[in-house]
């Protein structure tokens, strides 16, 4: 498995890229590079990295399912729960987006042609609802999506 590779996997949310390079995703995506990328983590313990959740929030994040989460030091993360943990265990983290333009809907053949491996489950690639997100701040919270 190489970090700076473009994945192409069925996320529990939607289809999605996967890497460990936000440059080869904003590429991909053709939107700015300064716009941050979601982070997918495989364990809770893996948020202390990047950042400090709240206490006020913290039993929230702990139970969410399909959620992301904008810290206040403006980092971004989403611990997953379902069929894609086992995948993004491999490399600790991984930036994770929609397999798509910015700013348009999903487009398998597009997404396939522009991705360097494919990850593919038996039932194939579908546009599911994202995930909702929410800012976090220290006294109350937004969301976001």
């Amino acid at each position: 498995m190489h970090r700076d590779l473009v994945y192409l996997v069925q996320t529990d949310t939607t289809a999605g890229f996967l890497s460990c390079s936000a440059e080869r995703l904003a590429l991909i995506k053709e939107r700015p590079r300064r716009k941050p990328f979601l982070k997918a983590l495989a364990h809770f313990s893996d948020i202390q990295n990047i950042g400090r959740v709240p206490a006020i929030h913290r039993a929230m994040v702990r139970r969410s399912k399909k959620r992301s989460f904008i810290l206040p030091n403006g980092e971004s993360f989403r611990v997953v729960h379902e069929r894609h943990k086992a995948f993004i265990e491999k490399f600790g983290w991984c930036f994770t987006t929609s397999a798509n333009r910015h700013g348009e809907s999903f487009d398998e053949a597009y997404a396939r042609k522009m991705c360097d491996v494919v990850v593919e489950s038996i039932e194939g690639f579908s546009a599911k609802e994202p995930s909702g997100i929410w800012r976090l701040h220290r006294t109350g919270k937004v969301k976001i999506r």
